[in-house]
């Protein structure tokens, strides 16, 4: 199984009975303290990477331009990560200081800094639980047989553009007032309003030095690769044949949290760029564990723990097989690709099973 689907390991299911906590308490107590020097360190990789990228975008010719913006693109995703220390408590011991911090990194992404952390706080506490979990969810069946059109768009969505849905979930979850608590609106306020300052000035200060060519080349392209980054992630973290979601009256935390996360290696430079955010297994065990403290954690993890543990290297095969399988709810085979459903309009999951490679 491990093989057909591009992982090196696929975890055994975790007994019912071993609880998140059973998980925690083997964790050594120093992989949750907070360092203050590696954490501006981080802060000074991405601003440097960056800013080298910026440099490099402006002295590229052309046919080099796509690899500076996957440089670059890589490295603001690296801001995320820091913006998302922020939000578990993990960077700073002073709050302000990681609202500041959290709300500076998440400006040049265009992302809200306060509505993401509310909605993120949720994914963590219902991963992998049907309907309430914030980040993926499986497609349910009646939506695909609501309308031709909705149909169409949900087999592209959840298939070749899959790698950029980032952006709609973006756009979805963080600008309506309306999807948060009255006690949350205030401060999802002052994120808006500082993600709409950036836009009502940095936009026109990029323009106005180097033009809409120097937007898209500086903020654009990088952005849409932060997106990609944003969406596979995401994707390959609690994604796979073998990986459930589950109704809250099945729901097992410990579960979903060691047996639902994927430990997925990515080459050298991108896991220092992304601060070893895809160190992600001990993230779920505690959002509280520093990015630069994951891998020492995950070390204590494989040694306690390692037989549950799902691990890939990023491959063909791997996204191959979340793109063209991993769509449709299905209680007892997880997932069912939408080819089976509706094979006449699902010529986008067909056309990736015909052509994408399957090197793993």
């Amino acid at each position: 199984m491990a093989e057909d689907f591009g992982f090196t390991q696929i975890g055994e299911e975790l007994p019912d009975s071993v609880t998140l906590k059973d998980v925690m308490d083997t964790l050594p107590k120093e992989v949750f303290e907070i360092n203050d020097i590696k954490a501006w360190t981080s802060v000074l990789i991405s601003v440097t990477s960056y800013a080298l990228g910026l440099f490099f975008i402006a002295k590229s010719p052309w046919y080099l331009l796509p690899l500076a913006w996957a440089w670059t693109g890589t490295a603001v995703t690296g801001f995320f990560v820091i913006g998302h220390d922020c939000a578990h408590k993990s960077f700073s011991r002073n709050k302000l200081v990681e609202d500041i911090v959290g709300t500076l990194a998440f400006m040049p992404l265009m992302y809200p800094y306060e509505p993401w952390r509310f909605k993120h706080d949720r994914h963590h506490a219902k991963t992998n639980m049907l309907i309430e979990d914030t980040a993926w969810q499986p497609v349910w069946q009646k939506e695909i047989e609501s309308s031709p059109l909705l149909r169409k768009a949900i087999i592209f969505g959840y298939g070749p553009i899959r790698p950029w849905m980032s952006i709609a979930h973006w756009l979805i979850w963080h600008f309506d007032l309306k999807k948060f608590r009255p006690n949350e609106v205030p401060r999802v306020k002052i994120s808006l309003a500082c993600v709409f300052a950036f836009m009502a000035i940095g936009w026109p200060l990029i323009i106005l030095k180097s033009g809409l060519a120097g937007w898209f080349k500086f903020w654009f392209m990088p952005w849409m690769v932060y997106h990609f980054w944003m969406s596979t992630f995401t994707m390959v973290h609690h994604t796979a044949p073998h990986i459930p979601f589950k109704s809250s009256d099945e729901w097992n935390a410990a579960q979903a949290q060691l047996n639902g996360t994927v430990h997925c290696n990515y080459p050298q430079w991108i896991e220092i760029l992304c601060h070893d955010i895809n160190v992600h297994v001990p993230h779920h065990i505690s959002p509280r564990i520093p990015s630069y403290n994951l891998r020492a954690a995950y070390d204590s993890i494989k040694q306690n723990w390692g037989k549950y543990v799902n691990e890939a290297n990023w491959n063909w095969r791997l996204m191959k097989t979340i793109l063209t399988r991993c769509h449709v709810y299905d209680k007892e085979r997880y997932y069912v690709p939408f080819d089976e459903l509706a094979p006449e309009e699902s010529l986008p999951i067909k056309f990736l099973r015909k052509f994408m490679p399957d090197y793993a």
